[in-house]
């Protein structure tokens, strides 16, 4: 069965979407850290608590000590309140001290808007081979995230905690975009995690190397065609790879199904009994596979490296060793905060799509969830957070200028391309507000923006997802690596192996 597009009909929030997968860092590392309170105790100074608002979601406050933003009513006190301690893990591992610094300045005004609650920053990302040692371990932070593509089988597990009447009453829950909050219901309804950003699949391309092989950077490849064209050509004239292709920690999978999708072949199907079929040994499927082989083996278009993941990936791209290659349209972010990205190099476009009616773009995103180990005043500080942290600054000219202004002043990007996380008219509202705080090179963003609205975007495999993609690691990898790889005998394989988990449930 052909999934639904994640934007399809956005403006009537139709159904759809799971993650990234997510993004796919090197390594996850989970450690508590220091709290960087010098900028923070400045920022205490000048920030006001905001008062809590019936029609508003609640944001800090520029304004001066003492004064409330219009139609606010106090904010809660803390007598009313037992203190409470929170971990929240939203601080990439080898984040800048820029990036640090931002954070901490948000902490602080969530501890002034809520002087009960301490929120203690944890380093976290997820990778695949490492959340469930540290989920079955208890060591992740008490508001952690995750892609997409693990909310439904954490559920279904209990393994997050049931957040729904929490959100519920939040002010703002009708404007979710239906179709991206989906990813964190059971199949009750009940939200278990709140989405906290989404995106769609580009091709990210480095302007320089295009210049410099003779390419205009304004005009990158529309069709997976050119895309072999331009890249043989930078692989000649620049000495690098014209394009790249991540092949480890399930982001091989991940990345072909991208290209399947593109070319409008499926990884699974579900049948109107709900059966699900895993299809990875489709046509599209091997057409990607033939076309990688081709680029590496005819063209040697693809360097040398063949152990790409998703962190050494990016690294190699901002260090100009990479023409081209798939990602997340929101990248920038990572490369600037981690790999020290040269901003003019950075380009996106849309990805290719076949003249196939159901080629469309793998979309994805990042949810918000809370661990089971805690305590009712944990949850519910945690969800106070992720409104505070995730949502705040999506909904409210002044949490969306707060935040700009923050990011910007700690010399982080703002106005990186996303998908809505509520409906699209929201969205639009909110890049209004941060107009004159956005410091990326959005003119070289253009060939994304201005056209992945009108693209059909389609879920990831909806059922043991990352058992998936791992399972075609291994073969992608053969491909790039053994001139002679047999691809149909490698999916049916895969295949096989793939339905294997699916039928242990």
């Amino acid at each position: 069965m052909v999934q639904t597009s994640l934007f399809r009909g956005l403006a009537t929030q139709a159904k759809s979407q799971s993650v990234r997968h997510i993004e796919v860092s090197e390594e996850m590392t989970i450690k508590p850290q220091s709290r960087f309170r010098a900028l923070a105790m400045v920022a205490l100074t000048t920030v006001a608590v905001t008062a809590c608002s019936a029609t508003n979601t609640p944001s800090p406050s520029t304004a001066a000590a003492g004064t409330q933003a219009p139609g606010a009513t106090a904010a809660p006190t803390t007598a009313a309140h037992k203190p409470v301690t929170i971990t929240v893990g939203a601080l990439r591992p080898g984040a800048t001290q820029d990036a640090s610094d931002a954070l901490n300045l948000q902490i602080s005004e969530f501890e002034a808007k809520y002087p009960w609650i301490t929120a203690e920053p944890q380093e976290y990302n997820w990778t695949a081979p490492t959340f469930t040692a540290a989920l079955a371990a208890g060591t992740l932070p008490i508001v952690f995230t995750i892609p997409f593509t693990d909310g439904k089988g954490l559920i279904q597990q209990h393994q997050i905690v049931n957040i729904d009447a929490r959100v519920r009453a939040l002010p703002y829950v009708d404007k979710f975009n239906k179709s991206v909050l989906v990813n964190g219901q059971d199949a009750d309804g009940k939200i278990w995690a709140v989405p906290t950003q989404a995106y769609g699949m580009c091709l990210t391309y480095n302007r320089t190397l295009f210049t410099q092989a003779g390419l205009d950077p304004n005009n990158p490849p529309t069709t997976w065609d050119e895309v072999k064209a331009d890249a043989k050509i930078i692989s000649a004239k620049d000495h690098v790879a014209g394009f790249a292709e991540m092949a480890t920690q399930n982001t091989g999978g991940w990345q072909l199904a991208t290209m399947t999708y593109s070319l409008g072949g499926r990884m699974e199907t579900v049948g109107s009994d709900g059966k699900v079929t895993a299809t990875v040994d489709n046509s599209a499927t091997k057409a990607a596979l033939a076309y990688l082989h081709s680029l590496r083996w005819d063209d040697n278009s693809m360097g040398s490296t063949f152990d790409y993941n998703w962190g050494s990936i990016n690294q190699a791209f901002t260090a100009g060793q990479i023409g081209m290659f798939t990602g997340g349209s929101d990248l920038y972010t990572t490369m600037v905060q981690n790999d020290n990205l040269n901003s003019a190099d950075y380009g996106i476009t849309v990805i290719p799509l076949a003249s196939d009616p159901n080629a469309g773009v793998l979309g994805g995103g990042t949810l918000a969830a809370v661990n089971v180990v805690t305590t009712e005043d944990q949850r519910d500080a945690a969800v106070d957070w992720i409104d505070f942290y995730y949502m705040n600054k999506l909904l409210t000219q002044e949490g969306a200028v707060a935040d700009a202004q923050a990011l910007k002043d700690n010399k982080q990007p703002v106005g990186v391309p996303a998908l809505p996380i509520f409906d699209k008219a929201t969205y639009d509202q909110s890049q209004v507000w941060i107009k004159d705080y956005i410091n990326v090179p959005t003119d070289q963003m253009t060939n994304f923006t201005s056209k992945i609205f009108n693209e059909q975007l389609v879920n990831e495999p909806a059922v043991n997802t990352q058992d998936l993609y791992a399972a075609l690691d291994p073969v992608v990898q053969a491909v790039l690596t053994d001139k002679n790889a047999d691809i149909d005998a490698l999916l049916l394989a895969a295949n096989k192996q793939i339905q294997s988990v699916i039928a242990k449930g």
